[in-house]
């Protein structure tokens, strides 16, 4: 352990050799590019042909599969990248002999291949959803208390100690590193699927709040990951995460109770009560 912590003190990152820093540059420069492409790609969706009536067929599954997973690494690779670029600083000095680019590129393989299982569970989610009629062709929600459920529950989430747990782990590259060191490929790809995990320990409802405000909503998948990228690295001692669980639970207890206010206020003057 003290010899880890030991490459976290004697040297900077300012310190890096000429080919240290080319390495880096073309690894930032790859991170941005693939963040950059999966939003294109989002971009440019068709959203008509992601509309699925009835019956899914096998083409269906894989598109909504590619869809999550292409959202997903959108949404989180940006708020990895310091994660991402530490793990390289620190490999190339523990590991010598292995490639950098090789070693960087098998951590956020690791990374991503968390988001992609979590991709495969919303997917299947969202097909169950469709099945109950709770989410429109659109992949919009169509139940109040569906959308007050999924708000309420990432509301409460962010108070709880499991959230904060996994927050502190995600916001500390050092010490997750220092914990977590695995030697080679393999270990790469470990520490990087450990890495997914916090961050799904972190984020896994805050995703959900797609299928309460849209899953194809570009704008809130916008505003989710600039504020994932937020909560890990503004200082824990702001309070961002808990008062946006208040929000949360505020805006789910308005889509409880509005439609029963204007109901019986409708009511009361003579016009017709809302369902």
């Amino acid at each position: 352990m003290p010899a880890v912590q030991g490459l976290f003190v004697s040297k900077s990152p300012l310190s890096l050799s000429y080919s240290q820093g080319l390495d880096r540059s073309i690894t930032l420069a790859g991170i941005v590019g693939i963040i950059a492409l999966c939003w294109w790609y989002l971009v440019d969706m068709d959203m008509m042909s992601m509309m699925v009536r009835g019956q899914w067929s096998t083409s269906d599954w894989v598109a909504m599969c590619l869809m999550w997973v292409v959202m997903m690494i959108a949404m989180m690779l940006p708020s990895a990248l310091p994660m991402i670029l530490m793990f390289q600083v620190i490999s190339t000095r523990r590991q010598p002999r292995v490639n950098p680019l090789f070693a960087v590129s098998m951590f956020t393989l690791g990374y991503i291949l968390a988001w992609v299982l979590y991709s495969v569970l919303a997917t299947i989610l969202q097909w169950w959803l469709q099945q109950l009629q709770l989410l429109t062709p659109m992949l919009d929600s169509q139940s109040a208390l569906l959308s007050a459920g999924i708000l309420a529950a990432a509301g409460i989430y962010q108070w709880l100690p499991l959230k904060n747990s996994c927050l502190a782990r995600c916001r500390t590259p050092v010490g997750f590193l220092t914990r977590h060191w695995r030697i080679g490929g393999r270990g790469g790809v470990t520490m990087g699927f450990q890495h997914g995990l916090f961050c799904l320990g972190c984020c896994w409802l805050l995703m959900l709040l797609l299928f309460a405000g849209g899953v194809m909503n570009l704008l809130l998948v916008a505003g989710l990951a600039v504020f994932v990228l937020l909560e890990k690295v503004l200082p824990g001692r702001w309070p961002i995460s808990r008062l946006s669980g208040v929000l949360m639970i505020g805006v789910a207890g308005y889509l409880v109770l509005a439609p029963a206010w204007l109901s019986s206020f409708l009511h009361c003057s003579g016009g017709v009560s809302v369902r």
